[in-house]
């Protein structure tokens, strides 16, 4: 069954950059952890700053994408996932189930559980991990409005983690530090030999979100009431919130100039938002935390995997007693938080998809139902797992970001396709933006191939 087709409204007033501050600060929270704090440290630790490059690419390639995400879920409140379905039924499912592949391993819960014991002295890091992955359950599952919930754990987080990196700036990044930086400036478009083809893609994927958090982006701005995003209901707890069975088709509008003002306005206000915020937090919380490494565990005997960041807690230590626990503290609760994030969007992926396309007639089958069932889904699957003892955070981490990028690849074009076929003439993809976005697709395919050979080749 088709789509119904978009009804006709009038564009909302847009709102000032205050009241619509959030959804950014979000995306930046949740990558908070699996690039910034775990794998561009890591490729800091082992090769240098030669190749933060790579991280403002990706970060600007991101910021592209997301507008384009944001493009078309302020003209019409449906999320991109929604606006794929409408070029062919089954996009939608397809990117839902790819989010579900990337982001069903535990490997953000283990990484916090390491981190944490190292903070605590000790500690059996699964048991922590399950505790911690059941709180991000029930958490999810009883907060009236959810995004309310994880707006506030990320705003939280980011602020901690600001706090530290200016408290890092002043005590622990060294002076060869700063000077590594011109590396990177002398050494763009060169990739360090021995990282692989998947560790590249992944740390491009994630500077920032990556994968299918990009594309959550239009879930978090419809929540926040951005463009004709709030003529959809919100996603609430079916248990505390007042849960609708209607599913979240949208709207178009008129391309009068009333209209056309408006949409200029939250354009505007959009492209701002995610600049101060995700562009901003992210590449800051990059070049810091890679800094950090630099400064401590470069060119010393460091583990190939996350405990690295024990030998980067340890050498703070020594400079100032309380820093490296600091650290570690900080370092569990971002990937705490990032875990929850990560959650909440493949769970929103799958709910909105699910509800939109193959169950919109369902009383039963509302999206929060539908989305609760996904978070306790994930958070039983990552409590097998660490059970039967997969959990290695680095492996789990890489092939999140791996499928991430593949996902990247995909979308970019479908973006652009949508936004030139889908949306009035006016407010359709052109210009300098849709040769970003192609670009974007072109670089993706291309370490998605290399990738996809690499991993065969060790399989076979």
């Amino acid at each position: 069954m088709a789509l119904p087709p978009l009804r006709t409204a009038v564009l909302p007033d847009p709102q000032p950059l205050r009241k619509v501050l959030g959804p950014g600060v979000i995306a930046a929270g949740v990558g908070l952890a699996s690039g910034e704090f775990v794998i561009w440290p890591y490729i800091s630790a082992n090769v240098g700053l030669v190749f933060l490059w790579a991280a403002v690419v990706g970060v600007i390639a991101q910021y592209f994408l997301n507008m384009e995400i944001e493009r078309y879920t302020l003209a019409t409140g449906e999320t991109a996932l929604t606006g794929f379905s409408r070029l062919w039924r089954h996009w939608g499912l397809v990117f839902a189930l790819m989010a579900v592949l990337a982001n069903i391993w535990p490997g953000w819960a283990t990484s916090s559980a390491t981190v944490l014991t190292y903070a605590a002295g000790g500690g059996d890091v699964t048991v922590i991990a399950v505790v911690e992955l059941l709180v991000i359950g029930v958490a999810l599952t009883f907060s009236p409005v959810i995004y309310r919930t994880v707006e506030a754990t990320q705003f939280v987080k980011v602020g901690a983690v600001v706090v530290f990196l200016v408290v890092a700036l002043f005590l622990a990044v060294t002076g060869d530090a700063y000077r590594g930086l011109g590396e990177a400036v002398t050494h763009i478009g060169q990739v360090p030999a021995g990282l692989g083809a998947a560790l590249v893609l992944g740390a491009m994927a994630f500077a920032g979100a990556g994968g299918g958090q990009n594309l959550v982006q239009s879930n978090w701005i419809r929540d926040k009431n951005m463009g004709m995003g709030a003529r959809i209901p919100r996603l609430v707890s079916p248990v505390t919130g007042e849960d609708q069975a209607a599913p979240a088709t949208g709207y178009t509008f008129e391309p009068d100039e009333a209209n056309l003002a408006r949409w200029r306005a939250w354009w505007r206000v959009a492209n701002i938002e995610q600049l101060v915020s995700f562009v901003a937090i992210t590449v800051f919380t990059i070049f810091l935390m890679s800094m950090l490494a630099y400064s401590t565990v470069f060119g010393a005997e460091t583990a190939s995997d996350v405990t690295f960041l024990r030998t980067e807690g340890e050498a703070l230590n020594r400079r100032l007693s309380w820093f490296g626990t600091f650290f570690w503290a900080i370092g569990a609760f971002s990937l705490f938080a990032a875990s929850m994030g990560i959650c909440d969007y493949v769970a929103r992926m799958v709910a909105d998809n699910l509800k939109t396309v193959y169950l919109p007639g369902s009383a039963r089958w509302t999206e929060s139902r539908v989305y609760s069932l996904v978070v306790w889904f994930i958070v039983l699957f990552g409590i097998a797992m660490l059970t039967i003892g997969f959990d290695q955070p680095i492996t789990l981490l890489v092939i999140s970001a791996s499928v991430g990028g593949i996902m990247m690849f995909l979308y970019s074009a479908l973006l652009a396709r949508l936004n030139r076929k889908m949306l009035p003439e006016a407010v359709r993809i052109r210009g300098y933006r849709l040769v970003v976005v192609l670009v974007a697709f072109a670089f993706f395919g291309y370490f998605s191939v290399l990738t996809l050979i690499d991993q065969f080749g060790r399989l076979f």
